[in-house]
């Protein structure tokens, strides 16, 4: 079969390493894969892997991107995907438009993914209009039918994010090298209980709360070093420079690094003692939590969304009350001298989310009996 993904553009985050995942799968099983964004820079791994991209301005939240609309069909008419599989609002309003005008009998199946728990509006209500919705966890099943009881639940599909167990091997160590390179970089780590918490720099994923935190156990004596992992948008410099008057405040300059965007991430993971979540809303799913506990490393989380369904299943015991940071301090001060093992990851695997992705469109794509 012939699948055409569209989402805005192609940077970094969960959604695109999604895509190039299936993408690739895709090329792998002998179909072809053909994706649309504005570009970006993972379009050179995506094409390495063997998918094709076509560049289209999709990615605007404007009026404007309306005029999109005939090229989009222009490249249906020309690529005759069987599945058309729309990962963002934007794109999937210029997909649905296009979609919906060609005629029923020679148009491609129309999936989409709901990735979050979208603002509750019209707008939103795209992510519902495929002919398969897919879930990235239970937490979104429930959102979709709680809000947009008008949707069929027989077309609502749970699959869940996978990591792969082979990319995140239980136990894995980073290399010596990478080990004497990281303490160069980030002397105050060395000796130290490093707590980590990967993610954008945003206030809804819980930095103020991590601060918290870290200083909660630095009052117990515990010798404990946060990592902050990630950059913040560049609309969002506000509040990193609040974070950053917030830590001198609490005088813990010398006790949080903040890293920026790095491509080592699983290699600090596993140079961290405990990975955190202390996301204030809920985690549509959480991949980089998965990531860890696929690792062996203790997470420990805030109980709700997808983060609440991984805990659940690998390790119940790091499942925080949401806003606890005493409860959470507790539970890491606990883990200093204890850490638990997480059970093994076989049930989020990114095998079990491709296979069941293609699956999904197989059944759609069998002729109506």
């Amino acid at each position: 079969m012939k699948v055409l993904q569209i989402l805005p553009e192609l940077h970094a985050g969960g959604v695109e390493r999604g895509t190039l995942e299936l993408g690739q799968h895709l090329v792998q099983n002998g179909h072809s894969s053909v994706v649309i964004s504005n570009g970006g820079r993972l379009v050179e791994p995506l094409e390495e892997q063997g998918s094709r991209h076509i560049r289209l301005p999709v990615h605007r939240k404007s009026i404007f991107s309306l005029s999109q609309v005939g090229a989009l069909r222009d490249i249906l008419h020309a690529e005759q995907p069987d599945i058309l599989h729309a990962r963002s609002r934007v794109p999937a309003w210029l997909a649905w438009l296009a979609w919906r005008k060609m005629p029923p009998a020679s148009r491609p199946k129309f999936v989409t993914t709901v990735h979050g728990f979208y603002s509750v509006s019209p707008y939103s209500a795209i992510m519902t209009k495929g002919e398969a919705v897919i879930c990235v966890s239970s937490a979104v099943r429930q959102y979709v039918t709680q809000n947009y009881p008008r949707v069929s639940p027989e077309k609502l599909c749970v699959i869940h994010r996978g990591v792969d167990p082979e990319a995140y091997p239980n136990g894995y160590q980073p290399s010596p090298e990478w080990l004497q390179n990281w303490t160069k970089e980030f002397p105050k780590t060395r000796g130290k209980f490093i707590v980590a918490l990967p993610g954008r720099i945003t206030r809804w994923k819980g930095a103020l709360d991590f601060l918290q935190v870290i200083a909660a156990l630095k009052e117990k004596g515990i010798p404990v070093h946060g990592l902050l992992i990630g950059e913040a948008h560049p609309r969002k410099q506000d509040f990193y420079q609040a974070l950053h008057a917030a830590i001198y405040r609490a005088k813990l300059e010398k006790d949080i690094s903040l890293t920026g965007h790095r491509g080592d991430l699983r290699e600090i993971m596993a140079a961290s003692n405990v990975v955190v979540s202390c996301s204030t809303d809920p985690e549509a799913f959480g991949r980089v939590t998965l990531e860890a506990l696929t690792l062996g490393k203790p997470v420990a989380g805030y109980d709700h969304g997808g983060v609440h369904e991984q805990l659940s299943a690998l390790l119940p015991a790091g499942k925080i009350p949401i806003g606890d940071t005493s409860a959470m301090a507790e539970c890491l001060a606990a883990w200093q001298t204890a850490p638990p093992q997480p059970k093994a990851n076989d049930q989020f695997t990114l095998q079990n989310m491709l296979e069941q992705i293609c699956a999904t469109y197989t059944d759609l794509l069998k002729p109506v009996k």
